[in-house]
């Protein structure tokens, strides 16, 4: 528990550090030691933290809402209501020189 506190007290910068023109240097410590929550009378106000690890949260965010929402469909999954290509391909009037003239399909 000690370790937690010491880290969150080395991980507070106070807002007056902005006004007395160290945003430069705060700036050079979130790239070298990480994330800094700017605090703004005894509140946290922001978070500071580099755009590398911004991007990767990001993307960690938006692959759980994608693994979410398949959980989800899956719960209500029904193989009694699936059709096969050939259906789908008659209901969309899509006709075989269509899909051969699409070419190949890159999925990531």
């Amino acid at each position: 528990m000690l370790q937690s506190v010491v880290s969150a007290i080395q991980n507070t910068v106070p807002i007056s550090q902005f006004n007395r023109g160290l945003a430069g240097k705060i700036f050079a410590d979130v790239k070298t030691t990480g994330p800094k929550v700017v605090m703004k009378n005894n509140e946290a106000e922001v978070v500071l933290l580099p755009p590398d690890q911004y991007v990767r949260l990001m993307e960690m965010l938006n692959d759980y809402e994608l693994l979410s929402l398949a959980v989800e469909r899956m719960e209500h999954f029904d193989s009694a209501s699936l059709i096969s290509e050939e259906e789908m391909d008659h209901e969309l009037a899509i006709t075989k020189e269509e899909w051969d003239s699409v070419g190949e399909v890159e999925f990531e």
